[in-house]
């Protein structure tokens, strides 16, 4: 259940939650993900913005203690498969959309207003200021989601 709710609080892909060490990834004010935990093994911070997300990793740390969000008795293959049965149970099958979820919440902190996906303008409708700060934006989000380009946003927040 922590590995899921990480999700969409974090950004984080299925795997990440499942294999971070919340004691050690809390850095204060950002989560640090490590490279071993991460898809193309590319380590990344992401903001500790909110008190419901500071709450979250205060429960992940209290529930793994020192280690991972992985049970000591199982192997992280184990616990994925334990983790898709159990999203399975609950009618929870496409996981990807907690990323769509936080990719379009930062979108509009970072903005002021809704990406495209949730019906905000498009690109072409954007002031020329506008459009730097959606460029910004995508930058941000695209990093905080570990793709490092901002033309992935795309897929999570529209054009």
């Amino acid at each position: 259940q922590v590995s899921l709710q990480m999700q969409p609080a974090f950004g984080l892909r299925r795997e990440e939650s499942i294999k971070i060490r919340p004691q050690w990834a809390d850095r204060g004010d950002r989560l640090f993900l490590m490279d071993s935990w991460t898809k193309g093994g590319r380590a990344r911070e992401i903001p500790i913005r909110t008190a419901a997300q500071r709450q979250l990793l205060d429960e992940a740390k209290k529930f793994a203690g020192r280690g991972s969000l992985i049970p000591k008795t199982m192997t992280y293959k184990q616990q994925m498969n334990r983790f898709k049965a159990q999203c399975t149970a609950a009618g929870i099958n496409h996981v990807h959309g907690h990323r769509h979820h936080y990719a379009q919440q930062r979108y509009r902190e970072l903005t002021g207003r809704a990406c495209p996906a949730q019906g905000g303008l498009t690109r072409k409708q954007l002031s020329r200021e506008q459009r730097n700060i959606d460029r910004e934006a995508r930058l941000t989000i695209s990093a905080e989601l570990g793709h490092y380009r901002a033309e992935i946003v795309s897929q999570y927040c529209g054009v």
